[in-house]
């Protein structure tokens, strides 16, 4: 099962909640590729639940959400369908580049085990139960391949999109999501401004926002740079950013 990545086209911060966690207003477009893929297979090597992969797997979010589903009452159909089985995650999408590579791959084994365990649990129950684990596992059980994404994004609005082709850069530089929100914090914004701004880009085409500067578009381009001062020539030759970095993009000529 394909695990895909998204970039956001615009990622604006417009406050954040009583949790101190930041709100934001977003477009996330689904990528054909890279993929991360999950393959059941018949090899075993140890008992319980076991993820086989060349990445490293130790608390990683495909297992925190096999724990989730046992937690909500599901322990018995897991352990007995993981006995005999283990689950191969096949990485391809780049750590800390700002494409959700974690969060799609807990959404899609989440999907996978309501089919395959049959539990019927509808993407309402699947999504309110995502968001224990992280913000953006919510777009990928969607199924949309472009929505506005707010909140802390739980909130999904399908669009109907124009996305032209992106011409991608996958710098060997590992941004930090935590950092560079951090970062951005101690920055002078106007959470106000941004929430008008996003107001107008959320009724835009992808093809018309990417008209507009990166700057205007990603919150968060100025604080990857000031973290990661490798990213300045990205910047400079007029990428756009993926979420906090650092995959960046652009229209190809």
């Amino acid at each position: 099962m394909k695990a895909r990545a998204k970039a956001n086209i615009f990622l604006k911060l417009i406050g954040r909640d009583k949790r101190s966690y930041h709100l934001i207003k977003s477009r996330f477009i689904l990528l054909n590729e890279p993929y991360d893929e999950l393959i059941l297979q018949d090899e075993k090597f140890k008992e319980g639940f076991e993820l086989i992969s060349d990445f490293e797997c130790e608390n990683n979010i495909i297992k925190k959400a096999y724990d989730l589903l046992c937690n909500q009452g599901y322990e018995n159909e897991l352990k007995e369908f993981f006995k005999n089985k283990s689950l191969r995650l096949v990485k391809n999408i780049p750590v800390c580049a700002g494409l959700g590579g974690g969060s799609s791959d807990a959404a899609c084994f989440l999907m996978m085990m309501n089919e395959e365990l049959n539990l019927r649990i509808s993407k309402e129950k699947l999504v309110q139960l995502s968001m224990k684990l992280g913000s953006d596992i919510a777009f990928f059980l969607s199924g949309f391949k472009s929505a506005n994404v707010g909140g802390c994004g739980e909130m999904i609005q399908e669009f109907e999109d124009e996305i032209p082709k992106l011409e991608w850069n996958f710098p060997q530089i590992a941004c930090q999501t935590s950092a560079v929100y951090q970062k951005f914090d101690e920055s002078v914004f106007d959470f106000k401004q941004n929430e008008k701004n996003a107001k107008l880009f959320e009724k835009l085409k992808t093809t018309q926002l990417l008209e507009y500067e990166n700057l205007q578009l990603n919150d968060l381009f100025t604080s990857c740079v000031a973290l990661y001062p490798k990213m300045q020539k990205f910047l400079e030759a007029n990428f756009f950013l993926s979420g906090s970095g650092s995959s960046v993009f652009k229209v190809c000529k």
